[in-house]
């Protein structure tokens, strides 16, 4: 990331604010549908954009990551991905899926975007397409599979 600048994730995004039950940026329409399975508590679907690190990680599918859920996301520490530095930001918006470059984290962040713009290092690569309420009901910490969507 270059010094001096501050990319924010709603930059260049597309975003709708009227429905507080889905996620603030509207998924890609030609992006890579996938679901997300909760171990066997839940399936949660979401769409990967064509970012180069979505892209690493579409190459990888089905791919398995332990996850934790913390104040506003789960995460947990996965492998390395590819990632273009121009894409880098600071921030999120709710329903989110980033890659955190700093860790490597997969994290699927939920609420929180109003103060989101102190935590950087993250690159989208893509967002949820369940409602909000079905990631917040979870709990706890997972072994999290992701798939492609039939």
């Amino acid at each position: 990331m270059k010094k001096n600048s501050k990319r924010l994730a709603a930059e260049d995004a597309q975003i709708q604010t009227d429905d507080k039950t889905i996620a603030t940026r509207i998924p890609p329409e030609n992006g890579t549908k996938i679901n997300i399975r909760f171990g066997e508590d839940a399936v949660i679907s979401g769409v990967l954009n064509d970012s180069e690190t979505a892209k690493s990680l579409i190459k990888k599918l089905p791919y398995t990551v332990h996850v934790s859920r913390y104040s506003h996301d789960f995460c947990g520490v996965m492998d390395k991905l590819p990632y273009n530095e121009d894409e880098v930001h600071y921030g999120w918006l709710n329903g989110d899926i980033d890659y955190s470059i700093d860790a490597p984290y997969f994290t699927i962040l939920f609420m929180g975007e109003e103060m989101s713009d102190q935590f950087g290092y993250q690159v989208n690569i893509g967002v949820i397409t369940s409602p909000i309420a079905d990631i917040n009901a979870l709990d706890g910490s997972y072994d999290v599979t992701i798939e492609l969507a039939r």
